[in-house]
């Protein structure tokens, strides 16, 4: 039970990101080095082109920035991690050393020839922003035929309310209100009782498989997440955190898993829709 006593309403008192990490991760899955000498080259929508070549724990990166591309040209060697999510589409997700304000999760689809790239920075503190940021990117795999559709932000969660168990201690619950809100509540674990509605970001990557990215106002962090909903009973999702330390000045990068479970749906009436 929560101390009844806690001001829960005190954000001063919340959680830092560091203070969150210890046991989080315990329901990530195994990662893959299935990417190991590979090459993934990717031209993003923006007309910038990323090389990628893979060995089992390093990525060695190219970015060749297209005209107009505020990241601007830029070579990086970074310890990755890859989930293996479904039939011939990975997760990958690194924390750049030459930007270390930055933090990169790619969807690769070699299926479809289709990528979405996510790129997490954390920016200065700016009224009427969150501190801590997000740009997508679809994009096409070089050397791969593209079909089906491409990437791009969907609706489809919306009015779902989501049971994510992180791990014996941690369970949370989401309600997807609208393309731009989320709630989540705590339901076990050290932040229970806190509660707050935040930015989100909700992309198809596959029908049923979903990028999911929150971005968190009280603390300084984001959170990029794939998740298959394709079986509402065991929803399975992998993701990274990515934020500033409880001083502030450093930047805080771990990966987790949680199982889900879908536990209600709204239907709202067609005038009153906030997907419409």
């Amino acid at each position: 039970m929560t101390d009844t006593a806690v001001n829960l309403s005190d954000t001063s008192t919340w959680l830092p990101l560091d203070g969150l990490a210890p046991g989080f991760d315990a329901n990530k899955t195994d990662t893959t080095d299935e990417l190991a000498g590979r090459t993934v080259t990717l031209t993003n929508s923006n007309g910038s082109v990323i090389e990628h070549r893979f060995t089992a724990e390093r990525v060695r990166w190219s970015y060749d920035a297209a005209d107009g591309d505020p990241h601007g040209d830029e070579d990086g060697d970074d310890a990755y991690e890859a989930i293996r999510v479904d039939e011939q589409l990975y997760y990958v997700q690194f924390h750049a050393e030459v930007r270390s304000n930055d933090a990169v999760s790619l969807m690769l689809d070699f299926r479809s020839g289709r990528a979405l790239s996510v790129v997490t920075v954390i920016g200065e503190e700016t009224a009427g922003r969150t501190r801590v940021r997000q740009i997508f990117e679809p994009g096409v795999i070089h050397g791969i035929e593209t079909n089906g559709a491409e990437p791009a932000p969907t609706n489809a969660l919306i009015g779902r309310r989501v049971l994510w168990v992180y791990s014996e201690q941690h369970a949370y619950e989401h309600v997807y209100l609208s393309p731009q809100w989320y709630t989540w509540q705590c339901l076990a674990g050290p932040e229970r009782g806190l509660a707050d509605t935040d930015e989100n970001s909700v992309w198809e990557m596959r029908p049923g498989i979903y990028v999911f990215a929150w971005r968190e106002k009280v603390i300084p962090c984001a959170s990029v997440t794939i998740a298959d909903h394709r079986n509402a009973r065991a929803i399975r999702s992998h993701g990274v955190l990515f934020g500033l330390d409880e001083s502030g000045t450093t930047p805080v990068h771990f990966t987790f898993g949680a199982h889900g479970r879908l536990i209600s749906t709204t239907v709202h009436p067609e005038p009153y829709d906030p997907a419409a």
